[in-house]
């Protein structure tokens, strides 16, 4: 079984040891962490501790984070495939929005709207782990998806 780890819309300015520690904590053993856009700093993704680290741009990254990261990936897993996209636009409707964007996906996590999602539809895993920020309308939360003969999405506070 694969384990990936999950999380959204940090809204960090850099590196924080204590948000590097509490991860660590979270996704301890896991083979990936995604990361769904907003990081806000590129300097987040140190704090990340995987195998293999996969993040898309948001719409709050700065300039360095959006000169390095791609809109939308999809990504392998185990023999799954996983549409990974931060997301735009009302939070009325974005699981369908996002979904829309890829073919052929098992799953897609997002984020954007700081709410945290775990639903299939039309047999597609809906997944957002929510903002781990806690500020304005932040949920405080992350997820990890498993994958064995399913993906599978467990959403958890920080």
């Amino acid at each position: 079984m694969l384990r990936i780890g999950v999380l959204s819309d940090t809204h960090m300015t850099g590196y924080q040891p204590e948000f590097a520690e509490k991860l660590r904590r979270h996704f301890a053993g896991v083979d990936m962490i995604l990361h769904a856009g907003d990081l806000t700093s590129i300097l987040v993704l140190d704090a990340l501790e995987a195998p293999e680290v996969l993040a898309v741009r948001g719409n709050m990254d700065g300039p360095e984070a959006a000169a390095n990261l791609p809109t939308k990936r999809v990504i392998t897993a185990g023999a799954f495939k996983i549409g990974l996209i931060h997301g735009w636009g009302s939070p009325r409707g974005l699981a369908e929005r996002v979904a829309r964007e890829f073919r052929k996906v098992d799953a897609v996590v997002f984020g954007h709207s700081h709410r945290p999602t775990n639903l299939k539809k039309d047999g597609i895993l809906l997944f957002n782990p929510g903002s781990v920020a806690k500020g304005f309308r932040g949920s405080g939360t992350a997820g990890m998806l498993e994958v064995d003969q399913e993906i599978t999405g467990h959403i958890f506070t920080l």
